[in-house]
């Protein structure tokens, strides 16, 4: 008979090493004898884990060789870099691409012959719909006019921090950094540090070059106890001389797990500072573009103005915006809501 179980974990030690009690008198059978004598099967990969599907009261071992995985279970823990990697190639797709899958999907799948649409009156065009629209000229942004590049015109929707400086860099004088990732060493945390730092002052921000306390280095289990017993020596140096912490920079390993949304909360909803996360692997390949990414990061968090939009563009932005605002009110014509401003 088949039956159903939910799985939760392997076990620690191989199938070969596994017994269980047969009943209440201390009783011991291994798991290769106890398939053997009951199924008249024979396990062959006894150097692999078995499934527990049992709990620690009434464990229950089943060999992976002689279950099956039921089909389209959702997985709901986060993905590693890996998967999440090959995820975004498959999404990640040029327009004409997207658009032969989905033409390819309609024609395989047949929607305008499927009878259930059918009866519900429901028919569905085998081409794609076709919208006019307009391509509007992207506005020029004003930087600072201390960098050597004080303003650009973004092409395609990119544009680099090459050469420029942020036309109000944000203030950090007092910052700390938390490191858990164990295979970054105390040195390269603070070099990194040291970078990042000095990218921000070159971006136009007023950052202090050195952290208030030395990096701590801690265990990703010990997240919310290490948070808050950094936070409070970072405090007890700076409560006397009436300064606030500014900033917190958190070095995480690539595969994270549950410590980044952790940290995140902790951050925002008890101790109420401003963080930023780095994951490990950039602390080894560290990049002046990804520098500046972070620095663009950090600055939005503390100041959120990075450039400001040329005055030639001005007019055109602000009527814009009143189109898209009479059409908003215009479509609620008829209608008893109300909209502000």
């Amino acid at each position: 008979m088949r039956r159903k179980y939910r799985i939760f974990g392997l076990t620690s030690q191989a199938t070969r090493e596994l017994t269980f009690p047969i009943d209440d008198h201390g009783t011991v059978k291994t798991v290769l004898k106890y398939f053997q004598e009951t199924y008249g099967f024979n396990i062959q990969h006894t150097t692999l884990p078995c499934l527990q599907v049992g709990n620690q009261q009434r464990p229950n071992f089943l060999p992976m060789e002689v279950c099956k995985i039921v089909e389209g279970q959702r997985y709901s823990k986060r993905l590693n870099e890996k998967q999440i990697t090959a995820l975004l190639k498959v999404t990640c797709q040029h327009p004409q691409q997207r658009e032969l899958d989905i033409l390819q999907t309609v024609n395989h799948n047949a929607y305008h012959e499927d009878p259930y649409a059918r009866e519900f009156g429901i028919r569905i065009d085998e081409r794609l719909a076709s919208v006019e629209a307009r391509v509007l000229p992207p506005p020029r942004l004003k930087y600072h006019d201390s960098g050597r590049e004080k303003d650009v015109l973004p092409r395609i929707g990119l544009w680099n921090m090459r050469n420029k400086k942020m036309v109000n860099g944000g203030r950090v004088k007092e910052w700390i950094c938390i490191n858990f990732a164990r295979n970054v060493q105390d040195g390269a945390a603070r070099s990194f540090c040291r970078q990042l730092a000095d990218m921000c002052e070159i971006s136009g921000m007023d950052f202090s070059k050195e952290p208030l306390l030395p990096p701590l280095c801690t265990r990703p289990e010990h997240v919310e106890r290490a948070l808050k017993a950094h936070y409070q020596d970072a405090m007890s140096a700076l409560k006397p001389l009436g300064r606030e912490l500014d900033l917190l920079i958190a070095i995480l390993p690539d595969n994270n797990g549950s410590l980044y949304g952790n940290l995140k909360r902790i951050c925002e909803t008890d101790l109420g500072l401003v963080s930023q996360c780095c994951l490990a692997k950039h602390v080894f390949k560290t990049t002046q573009q990804y520098l500046a990414n972070v620095a663009l990061k950090i600055n939005v968090k503390v100041c959120p103005v990075l450039w400001l939009l040329s005055t030639t563009n001005l007019v055109f932005v602000v009527l814009f915006l009143l189109y898209l605002m009479f059409t908003f009110l215009y479509s609620l014509g008829g209608r008893e809501k109300y909209c502000t401003c």
